[in-house]
């Protein structure tokens, strides 16, 4: 048989057995995965595939990150290897990668998954039914293969700072030294967002919102949910959840895109270990916590940190008034970008079970987490 009859059977294999990826009958997929396992030409292709599949996946607006935490919430860890596999792959056929990718591909895990061929060929078609099958999202950046802006060396001197704070932040086992070094970080953002809209009032860039996506994930997502979208709007951006795919897109102007992401990120980091303290003072003293608990803790804590961040991005702006108007117009550019990006958005109500021990806590925990200029400020604020 010569070559071209050999690729012919190989692509009609996959493509027979790829029927199976339309349907939900696991019979059928049994049945694909007995042809594929029985064809070792075909394992070529079959990879070739796979990577494909994962290419559409960025033409449809879909990243790294949201496609291996979609893969990792309905599929198992062999999926989850192989989809990793695939991505790396596939990127790695691009001299350059959007700016952000580098962190989201730097997270994959590519360990080979050593199975016998009729269960790797069922991991790869269960993996390439969800593939196939993917929605288009908004797209929030290029993609590998589109024109990207020139590479910038480093990153900007005020974010190097505020991971720094909130590094430190998080490390620290004093709670007075985690308040000042977060409360630091929060100032810093704010004034560079004014900053930046200065220098766009006198010299206009022609700077329009991007976005970025955020992951949101179980448990207690609706609280996670409510506490990024409270970081995004004190520093200028707006957060549109989507439940379903276990992410936020956060709109927002580059400078405000990164910061808003590294405090959500902390605050979650030291609510979470803020709630962990206060379940074992709550056994202490002989009270079963549960999860009604930890879902009041963490409303409550997202609740009250909102109404903080808020004051303290109104206090910043506050002190340099002649530069409002600027901040307003960058504003209103960013809830423009995002109406036209999400032209149906919808409000939801907490779904929540309701434990008073655990609101009071995540209050106090969110009054910890030091954002305003002291204490006094704090109970005055209540």
């Amino acid at each position: 048989m010569g070559r071209e009859a050999v690729v012919s059977a190989t692509r009609s294999t996959v493509e027979q057995a790829f029927e199976a990826l339309y349907t939900d009958d696991d019979t059928a997929l049994d049945s694909a995965a007995s042809l594929l396992a029985a064809d070792r030409t075909a394992d070529a292709e079959l990879a070739r595939r796979g990577e494909e599949f994962v290419r559409r996946a960025w033409e449809r607006g879909w990243q790294p990150a949201d496609l291996v935490r979609l893969v990792r919430r309905d599929l198992a860890e062999e999926h989850v290897r192989l989809a990793g596999a695939l991505i790396a792959a596939e990127t790695g056929r691009y001299e350059r990668l959007p700016r952000r990718w580098a962190a989201q591909l730097a997270d994959l895990d590519t360990t080979p998954v050593r199975a016998d061929r009729f269960s790797s060929a069922t991991t790869a078609l269960e993996l390439y039914r969800l593939l196939v099958r993917l929605p288009s999202l908004e797209p929030v950046g290029p993609v590998p293969g589109d024109a990207l802006p020139a590479a910038v060396a480093g990153e900007p001197r005020m974010l190097t700072r505020v991971r720094a704070l909130l590094a430190k932040a998080e490390a620290t086992g004093y709670p007075e030294e985690a308040e000042a070094l977060t409360a630091k970080a929060q100032e810093l953002m704010a004034r560079h967002s004014l900053d930046e809209a200065a220098l766009e009032s006198r010299t206009p860039s022609g700077d329009v919102p991007g976005a970025v996506r955020i992951g949101v994930e179980p448990p207690y997502e609706q609280a996670k949910a409510i506490l990024l979208d409270a970081v995004a709007e004190a520093n200028h951006c707006r957060a549109v959840w989507n439940e379903a795919y276990g992410f936020s897109t956060v709109v927002g102007f580059e400078a405000d895109l990164e910061p808003v992401e590294l405090l959500y990120t902390s605050l979650l980091v030291q609510g979470t270990a803020a709630m962990t303290r206060a379940e074992a003072e709550q056994r202490a003293g002989g009270r079963k916590r549960t999860k009604s608990f930890r879902q009041s803790f963490l409303l409550a804590y997202a609740n009250r940190l909102g109404t903080r961040l808020a004051s303290t991005s109104r206090r910043v702006a506050s002190e340099t008034p002649t530069l409002l108007p600027a901040l307003a117009s960058r504003e209103v550019a960013v809830t423009s970008r995002a109406d036209e990006m999400f032209p149906e958005t919808r409000t939801t109500r907490v779904r929540a079970m309701w434990d008073e021990a655990g609101w009071t806590h995540g209050t106090s925990a969110a009054n910890a987490a030091g954002l305003g200029r002291g204490q006094r400020e704090i109970r005055d604020a209540r």
